[in-house]
């Protein structure tokens, strides 16, 4: 036997896996950027770009970044933590069977789970189709005429019915009058929502407590929490004589069973679609729809998908009404909403295609006709059930005996809802099995087995569904799994998404959603506890969340989070409130103005007036800073009634402030608070912290710089961070601590998308986050090293630097050649792109954003694609191109125009494979130029019969 000889690799370096996972350029093409850049090191550079008064004495230290293996190992070790039983708890929260199909396909694929939102029709047109998919489903189970894309959570959605009802109706009255029936914590998000408004929440029966005379608008649940049905036609017909709007939350799966909100004459109906195969997750992410007369439709909040043509007359999707209350009415819209949930939206719209009315029916009157055998058992056992009719919900009196028949349940398996002290609801749902009704019994000390009962219908006969629903061919297909896979599978090639290509928008951080950290989500151990469930069963949660949230106080400067606002909005809106309730615990009623730069986003006036409060406007200067003599005239103007102010940092215009501290200051010295949206916290972790810089509050987007995906435009997160004298305001929960407040429909928001974030600063560390900062900081100065002289970067700082994110002028190309920014955003598809974010905030105008993800070879291929685009607007300036009839102004194109008659004077190679395309897998959009005036005059927002695609494309 041969003795082993010992050796060693001299040229051994370790290999930095967290770094290369998530940080594009190699160390090799750093230095490459660095010199086009001109800066020796990328130290230099940072300490070019950000103010030194600004930077963080102290740098992140935390635990040492783990491996992939390492950090699935901690997930897997905390999951266990948790205790997925099974949860008959209900309100508004159920057990679903996502089929494989979906989970694999949808939720687990990238190609969906990247793309950002379908601003740009062309290059969306399997998410757009999937969304009027759902918005078809959502108008034909209610009834009504036209549904968005999609809200953030069942009780939001009620707290944005209010809103719309207050802008529509034509009553004069400030009371809004909520079912008493309706979920606690739809009731909670709806008192929250109106105080700072001054309208007036009446809760009562509605049946006995409700005048239509005081109110403007009301809200019941159908089915009721408890399990009872009503039919609200009477209610709404008397609502609608004093000009009062009727809203109505309903279950969705129950519609396929029951009359709907339509028929009975609502006006708005709401609810979630979670039970359509999304996971419940401790309570988010999940779709919420919501829907409307036509009459109204045009005021609805959220976004909503249309038809309309392209440029060849072929049907074409896009969003229409895009520019939504927000942006219109800025300080006086009564909504925030800029996002979704397209993703859980997209899955539930699949649940439907997947099963057809048929199915779907069947899947309701199965869980219907367990709740009856649960019922059953009951009842022969001595119990009181009610309601004498119900859907999925009964409630039963058990007196003094609730405590242990609730614990018999758990050591069962099985978690039922406490109602009261005497009471205890149960819900079943599409994974309640034999088994489990079983378990039920025993609790409540039975013995049965479910043979022993005949199954059977306690549905209220005079409000059975007798209309038609989901009639569309699409919810018709063959449902064979290889045509359902196929169907999924020609949706998302029609899109472009972070699989296939960069997407360097501006203020929206695409950036990598590494694989290790989608992993999780999908274990049942994070997917399938109830939000209600009791603590001891959601110990993995509190841990995970607890050091998330640690993590980001590190990361910011702030003592305290809260993880409830399931959106950026969301967040903006919460750090309002807890900064008005902080001054009112003061007495200070007054304080009420809220200074805001012209150029914020305009969810920024938006939350403002939503949280009671009055927008007073600061000028930018030309650089686009904030005006700072504007601001402190402002700021003593106003001393009095001071509440606080709200800035970007970095900001809005990409470039780091130097005065941002005097903002601070200044906003202190008479008395307000700072917000600091955090949106551009990209540019800051681990070099500069709000909270040590003098803000107050800020929120976080977890889906920007903390990798939860956006989805096609949804999930998201917006925790906000608080020093510590705004702690205590942090918003509250009936679920958890009782205090009011709530924001979302659940404690924690969207909790099953966390464990993303914490992956990544698990796997990254704290110097894998701020080396990631420092090179998303290098990637955005790169390019617009590389386009100067060819485009002009509108702002730099004193150093001539940008902070992660430039804004290039296209406006002198729409002068000197009729090339407009739109033409430019356009003809970058032809390339292979999604354009950046076009004409915010300054109009004219291309924001980019390359993240740190990126590589210098992507990069330079964004940078080639629009070099040549000046090129071919040279060509137009000089006369060697037509200014109408060029590859610009026809841009995107499609494989159309590869064949038949070409009378263009230009090539069709030139057209199709422009610098930056590959030849090979060159992404092609599947339709031309989409006409958004056809579309905002020719309003289908549901999927139209065939003969009226036809007709369309004529």
């Amino acid at each position: 036997m041969s003795t082993p000889t010992e050796f060693q690799f001299t040229d051994y370096q370790p290999y930095d896996f967290a770094n290369r996972r998530h940080i594009g350029p190699s160390p090799a093409e750093m230095d490459e950027m660095l010199k086009v850049v001109g800066y020796k090191t990328l130290d230099a550079l940072i300490d070019a770009t950000v103010p030194s008064s600004i930077r963080q004495k102290v740098p992140l230290t935390w635990e040492t970044a783990m491996t992939e293996r390492e950090a699935l190992d901690k997930l897997r070790e905390t999951a266990n933590k948790n205790k997925a039983l099974v949860s008959l708890i209900g309100q508004g929260y159920y057990g679903t069977i996502t089929p494989p199909v979906i989970q694999r396909n949808i939720l687990e694929n990238p190609a969906w789970y990247t793309a950002y939102t379908p601003y740009q029709p062309e290059i969306s047109q399997g998410r757009l189709e999937a969304l009027l998919n759902y918005q078809t489903m959502v108008c034909d189970l209610t009834g009504l005429d036209v549904a968005n894309a999609s809200l953030l959570d069942e009780a939001t959605a009620a707290a944005e019915a209010m809103a719309l009802a207050e802008r529509v109706s034509k009553s004069k009255a400030k009371a809004f009058f909520v079912d008493e029936g309706c979920h606690p914590q739809t009731i909670a998000v709806i008192q929250t929502r109106a105080e700072p408004l001054g309208w007036q929440i009446i809760v009562g029966n509605p049946f006995t407590d409700l005048d239509p005379v005081d109110v403007f608008g009301a809200i019941f649940q159908y089915p009721g929490t408890h399990g009872q049905i009503h039919d609200f036609s009477g209610l709404i017909a008397r609502l609608h004589q004093t000009g009062a709007i009727a809203a109505v939350a309903a279950d969705i799966l129950a519609l396929t069973l029951l009359k709907s909100p339509g028929e009975m004459g609502a006006d708005i109906a709401i609810g979630s679609t979670q039970r359509f195969g999304v996971p419940v997750g401790y309570g988010g992410p999940h779709a919420a729809y919501m829907a409307v007369k036509d009459a109204i439709k045009r005021s609805m909040p959220g976004r909503l998908v249309g038809v309309s043509v392209d440029a060849r007359g072929n049907r074409a999707y896009r969003l229409s009404l895009q520019t939504r209350e927000q942006h219109i009415r800025r300080e006086k819209a009564t909504s925030n909403i800029c996002t979704a949930q397209v993703l859980l939206a997209v899955m539930a719209s699949m649940y439907a295609v997947f099963h057809g009315p048929k199915g779907i029916k069947a899947i309701a009157q199965q869980v219907h006709q367990k709740a009856v055998l649960t019922a059953k058992g009951l009842e022969k056992l001595g119990y009181t059930v009610e309601p004498e009719t119900f859907f999925d919900t009964i409630t039963v009196e058990v007196g003094h005996m609730q405590g242990l028949i609730l614990r018999a349940a758990v050591a069962e398996g099985v978690n039922l809802r406490k109602i009261g002290e005497t009471r205890i609801g149960i819900s079943l749902d599409e994974r309640s099995r034999p088994a489990t009704l079983e378990a039920v019994w025993r609790a409540f000390g039975g013995n049965f087995a479910v043979a022993e009962f005949e199954t059977g219908y306690r549905l209220p006969k005079d409000l059975l569904r007798t209309s038609d629903y989901l009639t569309h061919p699409i919810f018709h297909m063959n449902r064979a799994e290889s045509e359902m896979t196929r169907y999924i599978r020609r949706l998302s090639d029609r899109d472009l998404a972070l699989d296939r290509a960069m997407i360097p928008l501006g203020s929206c951080t695409m950036k990598l959603n590494a694989t290790a950290e989608m992993l999780p989500i999908t274990w049942p151990e994070f997917s399938e506890i109830h939000p209600f469930a009791p603590a001891d069963q959601a110990l993995g949660y509190k841990e995970m969340i607890d050091d998330l949230s640690e993590k980001l106080c590190s990361v910011t400067g702030y003592d305290a989070i809260s993880m409830q606002p399931n959106s950026g909005a969301q967040g903006e809106y919460a750090g309002l409130l807890t900064i008005r309730n902080y001054h009112l615990s003061h007495g200070d009623t007054h304080r009420t103005i809220c200074l805001i730069p012209t150029s914020a986003h305009g969810t920024n006036p938006a939350s403002a007036q939503m949280a009671g409060m009055t927008v007073v406007p600061v000028k930018a200067r030309d650089n686009g800073d904030v005006d700072l003599d504007d601001f402190r005239a402002k700021a003593e103007q106003y001393a009095d009634t001071l509440s606080c102010c709200m800035v970007t940092y970095p900001s809005t215009h990409g470039v780091f402030e130097e005065t941002v501290r005097e903002i601070c200051e200044i906003t202190h010295a008479h008395g307000g608070q700072v917000y600091l949206d955090g949106a551009n916290m990209n540019a800051m972790v681990g070099l500069a912290r709000p909270g040590d810089i003098g803000s107050d509050v800020s929120h976080l987007n977890l889906h920007k710089t903390f990798c939860i995906p956006h989805g096609g435009g949804g999930p998201g997160m917006g925790p906000i961070g608080v020093k510590a004298h705004l702690a205590p305001f942090l918003p509250g929960h009936v679920a958890t601590d009782g205090r009011p407040g709530a924001v979302s429909a659940a404690p924690y928001g969207s909790p099953s998308i966390l464990p993303i974030s914490w992956s990544y600063c698990l796997m990254m560390g704290g110097e894998g986050l701020t080396q990631a900062t420092k090179v998303a900081i290098l990637n955005a100065n790169y390019i617009a090293a590389r386009l100067t002289g060819a485009y002009e970067v509108l702002y730099k700082s004193e150093a001539g630097r940008v902070a992660h994110e430039c804004i290039i002028d296209t406006r002198p190309l729409a002068e000197s050649s009729g090339v407009t920014v739109d033409d430019v955003a356009k003809r970058l598809i032809d390339c292979g792109f999604h354009a950046p974010t076009m004409s915010w905030p300054v109009a004219g105008t291309l924001m980019i954003e390359p993240t740190e993800s990126e590589t210098k070879a992507e990069i330079d291929r964004f940078c080639d694609a629009m070099l040549a685009i000046r090129e071919e607007a040279r060509d137009i300036e000089e006369g060697r191109m037509d200014k109408t009839d060029n590859p610009l102004k026809n841009a995107p194109h499609t494989v159309e125009d590869l064949v038949g008659e070409w009378n263009r004077p230009y090539t069709r190679e030139q057209a199709c494979f422009p610098p930056g395309a590959f030849r090979v897998d060159k992404y092609w959009s599947s339709v031309n130029r989409v006409d958004n005036v056809y579309g905002d005059r020719n309003l289908i927002c549901t999927c139209p019969p065939m003969s009226e695609y036809a007709e369309a494309a004529e």
